[in-house]
């Protein structure tokens, strides 16, 4: 019901689902190259663009998709089958879904014409991408459930997300940043999770920073919340 709702069944339809989020991050990766915006310590730029604004498309989009997200679906709530946390579960799983798409289909894409080497280490790939998600699932379910308590919430969530945006750790490393900045930096769990992806990718010749026991026990406080 919420694909048909959302993208129906004319043009391309559920395609969109994964297409839309593609076309983002193919976007932002045509103009990174022709700024010839290189990231520090030939990092691919390609490759850095990739596995950093996909995983702005995951944790961005969920939280979005929860806010208010009961009182348009009211009338599910008529049948005794349907809770409010399968409102949130679907709205969550296919922004989770479309996202994990574009990201995989463009990793094989750009493979394929070699303009990204295949990742050092898939497993570790899916590792940062699993603990992402979990984030992304977390705090959606809790920012939903506060925004059906108080509107204040909607207005707060959105310039919260554009202030996380740039330290999300989808524009730069940890290792780049000056060691006093870091320490802070490596707080905030997105942060974490792109170096995870990172290294899947890269491989450890380059120096990665993060703390998976850290990135668990937040989660799980969250999921908690």
């Amino acid at each position: 019901r919420e694909i048909l709702t959302r993208y129906g069944r004319h043009n391309i339809g559920f395609i969109w689902l994964f297409a839309e989020p593609m076309l983002f991050t193919l976007g932002v990766t045509i103009l990174w190259n022709l700024m010839k915006h290189l990231p520090k310590d030939g990092i691919p730029i390609t490759a850095f663009v990739l596995t950093g604004y996909s995983t702005i498309l995951l944790w961005r989009n969920m939280p979005g998709r929860c806010i208010m997200a009961i009182a348009p679906n009211a009338s599910l709530l008529f049948h005794r089958q349907v809770k409010p946390i399968d409102i949130y579960l679907s709205r969550t799983l296919l922004e989770a879904s479309g996202a994990t798409i574009s990201f995989v289909l463009l990793s094989i894409f750009f493979v394929s014409v070699s303009l990204v080497q295949p990742p050092d280490d898939i497993l570790k790939v899916a590792l940062g991408w699993f603990l992402l998600t979990w984030f992304s699932l977390g705090i959606s379910l809790f920012i939903g459930a506060l925004s059906e308590r108080t509107e204040i919430i909607d207005k707060l969530w959105h310039p919260a997300m554009y202030l996380l945006i740039p330290l999300s750790g989808a524009f730069f490393t940890v290792e780049s940043m000056p060691p006093s900045f870091a320490q802070v930096i490596l707080f905030i769990p997105t942060v974490n999770c792109a170096e995870i992806i990172r290294e899947g990718f890269f491989g450890s010749t380059y120096p990665w920073h993060y703390d998976l026991g850290y990135v668990f026990t937040f989660n799980m406080i969250l999921f908690l919340l």
